[in-house]
């Protein structure tokens, strides 16, 4: 497992492998041989797993940017043959980081299907100890997986890019359709989300900013993987590096060093002895989550029970940009009401699909559940 090299051959190793280049383009950085690096990456990729999964415990981020990130294993989509073993073909990242630290709290390597979004936002749900608001883009199994993991009373909103079937004739024509002329529609799923402030903005640039650092996602390469827990091992190694090494520009500080995980900068010989010595650590188990606290008009509300919120939506307002129509449903969710909701299983999920909201009785509603209706 590379026990053999010496303690700067490792770092060379480990500084070509986190600037975006291939296993064999670190090879011939460091001077080493290609099934070393080889080697070398799945065991820097285990160790930034178990130390990732000590670290993010207990974020508190208000808002959560989600995305994919397309990539593909062994060979793309659409050359996969049913004799292909099942872990042939495309390989997406699914990744959700923090809006104000840029802290990347989760990800998850797998099919751009419900199992994997549902497996995803599990992850995600564990590491935090206080309610998020999240913000994602329109991919449908999401609304199943942040209702299952969060339950209903969490702030979602998507937004959703509109692109047209007509063709485009200018440079960027094969990588991108061409956009209809409101090309972002913003819609609330859950909860009442700002949808002023609902974006996936930060999200896709951070995916620019992997895309360089893990060669194996750039488009039109051949340092594409060749083996699924190689791509994992790589993805866990360039976000882990990412946290805790990568200086934000606009933050002029470290996303670990923003989202209070470190207190200071990591080298690269502080990151390679963390992951040569991290122990295995198992993901974390999750905790209730406190309330946040709103940042516009709120009066708390008596016994814990969260915030009481101004949010616009009123008659006749429109909001420029934002489609304040309700979503059409991709999935038979019930629509939910402010006094019951479903209730948690053993392990803590929500079934959203089997409950069926109890009607109110006529009269004066009131704001407390356990007030009764005047």
């Amino acid at each position: 497992m590379g026990a053999s090299l010496d303690g700067s051959k490792r770092l060379r190793v480990l500084s070509a492998l986190v600037d975006g280049n291939s296993e064999r383009a670190a090879a011939r950085i460091a001077g080493v041989d290609r099934e070393t690096v080889g080697r070398l990456s799945l065991q820097f990729g285990t160790g930034a797993l178990n130390l990732h999964n000590a670290l993010a415990r207990h974020l508190a981020a208000s808002l959560i940017q989600v995305d994919e990130i397309w990539s593909y294993v062994g060979k793309k989509q659409k050359r996969v043959t049913p004799e292909d073993p099942p872990y042939v073909g495309e390989a997406y990242t699914f990744v959700a980081m923090s809006a104000t630290s840029r802290f990347v709290i989760g990800w998850h390597v797998g099919k751009r299907n419900e199992e994997s979004a549902r497996a995803f936002m599990e992850d995600v749900r564990a590491r935090l100890c206080v309610m998020p608001s999240i913000v994602s883009d329109g991919f449908a199994p999401y609304i199943a997986a942040v209702g299952a993991s969060f339950g209903p009373g969490v702030d979602y909103a998507q937004t959703v890019k509109n692109y047209s079937r007509k063709g485009r004739r200018d440079d960027d024509h094969r990588y991108e359709p061409a956009r209809e002329a409101h090309f972002i529609t913003k819609r609330a799923i859950f909860g009442a989300p700002d949808l002023d402030t609902a974006s996936t903005a930060y999200m896709e640039r951070q995916n620019g900013t992997m895309r360089h650092h893990i060669g194996r996602m750039r488009r039109l390469s051949y340092a594409f993987s060749k083996r699924p827990e190689n791509h994992r091992a790589a993805v866990s190694l360039a976000y882990v590096h990412y946290n805790m090494c990568h200086i934000v520009s606009t933050l002029r500080t470290t996303p670990g060093m923003a989202a209070h995980v470190t207190d200071h900068l990591w080298e690269m010989e502080e990151l390679l002895d963390a992951l040569m010595t991290a122990k295995p650590c198992d993901p974390p188990v999750k905790e209730a989550l406190r309330h946040r606290e709103p940042e516009g008009p709120a009066r708390e509300l008596p016994g814990g029970r969260g915030f009481l919120r101004l949010v616009g939506g009123g008659k006749g307002e429109r909001h420029a940009g934002h489609d304040v129509r309700p979503p059409e449903p991709t999935a038979p969710v019930p629509a939910m009401v402010a006094s019951a909701g479903p209730a948690a299983d053993a392990n803590g999920q929500y079934d959203l699909f089997s409950w069926q909201p109890k009607p109110h009785p006529k009269g004066q509603l009131s704001l407390f559940p356990d007030d009764e209706p005047r």
